[in-house]
Parts: structure tokens; C-alpha cells; sequence
């Protein structure tokens, strides 16, 4: 969850972290309870993940890049779809008809926004923002991911400030009903 280093840094480990699940969920069998296990894992993950970049990120990338709020927005409503999905795929167990489907459409999603943030918008955070800058953005994100939610809420707001206000209040509900059911270990 916490990783050190410089957001870019941070938000990479994360990346690679997301393709390792996506690569243990595609081991494991169809229909197996194993697999539905993994992808709430990679939901907690994806969910802290996108919670720390819309209070921390995306703020900084309207700042501090030109066009920064279109790129915002377009970062946001790639987290939205994958919410969604990430919301479908809460509701079916590994047994659904669809649910391998939707495993592929969220992995797609997920790629393509990684690549994306990978290869073009950290390179332009690097290139405008100071090395100090880039080191406080990163202890922000791993404090958020810490009281972040780890169930998906597509409704939820995603721009400041109604998510900072309602996302520690949501992550401590969600870490409750995942200790008191088992999700994630």
C-alpha cells in the first residue's frame, strides 16, 4: 500500500502491483472462489489507488501542467469506468456468466489508463514539477490510501471538495464491513 519515493514512484509500484494480480487472476481457473478472492484484492487495490490520485494527483496536474484540467477530467472519467466495472464485478461471484468478461473489459481499462499515465502524464509531472513537489504529492497519496475506501462507490463525488471531505468516512465504513466479513486477507 505504502511504498516510498516520489509519487511517480508510488503510483508506479502501485502499477505493477495491478499487473501481477491481473496475471494471478488469469492462473487461476474460471469460476474458482480463488478468483473472485483475487479480484477483491485488486478492487481494494485499484479503489485506494484511484482515491489518492483525484484528492492529490489530478489537483496537482490542473495546477501545474497547461490543459491540466481537461487532462484531469479525462483521468477521472477513465476511473468512473473502471468503478463501474469494479461495481459489476462486486456484485457476481466467480461462478457469473459474465463475470470472466468483465474481468477482461476492467484489465483493458485499467492497461490503456496505465500506459497512458505512464508514458505521458507522469513524464510531464517530472518535467514541471519540482523533485520537492514530486516528494510531498507522494506522502499524500500513501497517507490517502491509508483511510481511502476499498469497495467501489460510482456515485461517490471524485473532485475536491466534497471527496476529501467523504472519502475517510467511506474508507473506515468499507474496512469495517472487510473485517467483519473476511474481504481482503
Amino acid at each position: 500500500m505504502g511504498h516510498g519515493g516520489d509519487v511517480i514512484q508510488e503510483l508506479t509500484t502501485d502499477h505493477r502491483e495491478v499487473d501481477d494480480l491481473f496475471a494471478r487472476i488469469e492462473k487461476v481457473p474460471p469460476g474458482s472462489p480463488e478468483r473472485k478472492h483475487l479480484v477483491d484484492l485488486l478492487t481494494i487495490e485499484l479503489v485506494r489507488h484511484s482515491v489518492a490520485e483525484e484528492l492529490h494527483l489530478y489537483p496537482a496536474v490542473r495546477e501545474h501542467l497547461s490543459g491540466g484540467d481537461a487532462i484531469a477530467e479525462k483521468e477521472i472519467s477513465e476511473h468512473a469506468r473502471v468503478e463501474r466495472l469494479l461495481k459489476e464485478l462486486e456484485e457476481r461471484g466467480a461462478d457469473a456468466a459474465d463475470f470472466d468478461q468483465l474481468v477482461v473489459e476492467l484489465k483493458t481499462e485499467v492497461t490503456a489508463h496505465i500506459q497512458d499515465e505512464e508514458g505521458v502524464l507522469f513524464a510531464a509531472l517530472r518535467r514541471a514539477c519540482s523533485g520537492q513537489t514530486l516528494d510531498e504529492l507522494g506522502e499524500k497519496v500513501r497517507t490517502a490510501k491509508k483511510t481511502a475506501p476499498t469497495r467501489p462507490h460510482p456515485g461517490a463525488p471524485d473532485t475536491p471538495p466534497a471527496n476529501k471531505l467523504l472519502a475517510p468516512g467511506t474508507g473506515l465504513v468499507d474496512r469495517a464491513r472487510d473485517f467483519v466479513t473476511g474481504r481482503g486477507k
